[in-house]
């Protein structure tokens, strides 16, 4: 067997087979040239290669996270989803741990739980402001917190 190639992508460095999805993970951490770090925290709701969130869900949680987390932490740069639908990519200004960053997450996921609309889904906020699932992004989000004490477990085992 032959070895696979190291990556610049670290998540094309992760073994997808043996992730066991929901979890919360640090992807990658960088210090700036000023001393500043960037953390890159690795939200997975569903496991690779065997499911994944609908398009809308994952644009109404992408909407609803990225409003809402900025309600529980000044540190959210931006939260991105993931091509594959798996999850997304929440990009922080500090030094974060996943356990540190669990609370605003959790907080997040219940706001969005509570919530009556999609924030910003129109078509003067969205550029495909019709492509939401306000029922979609509930279940997904519920699930998730639903598997809140196997946040911190990346893989099977």
């Amino acid at each position: 067997m032959t070895e696979t190639p190291r990556m610049n992508v670290e998540s094309f460095n992760l073994d997808h087979r043996t992730v066991a999805a929901p979890y919360l993970r640090i992807a990658d951490r960088k210090e700036l040239p000023g001393g500043d770090v960037l953390t890159k925290l690795d939200v997975r709701f569903t496991q690779p290669n065997t499911e994944h969130l609908d398009s809308e869900a994952v644009h109404s949680l992408e909407h609803m996270m990225a409003e809402h987390m900025r309600n529980h932490s000044e540190d959210v740069l931006d939260v991105s989803p993931m091509g594959c639908r798996t999850g997304f990519y929440v990009l922080l200004v500090g030094d974060h741990t996943p356990e540190g960053f669990a609370p605003v997450l959790e907080a997040t996921l219940r706001d969005l739980l509570a919530a009556d609309e999609v924030p910003a889904a129109n078509e003067i906020q969205c550029g495909w402001g019709a492509h939401h699932s306000l029922e979609g992004a509930k279940t997904a989000a519920r699930a998730f917190l639903d598997q809140r004490a196997a946040w911190g477990q990346v893989t099977a085992g």
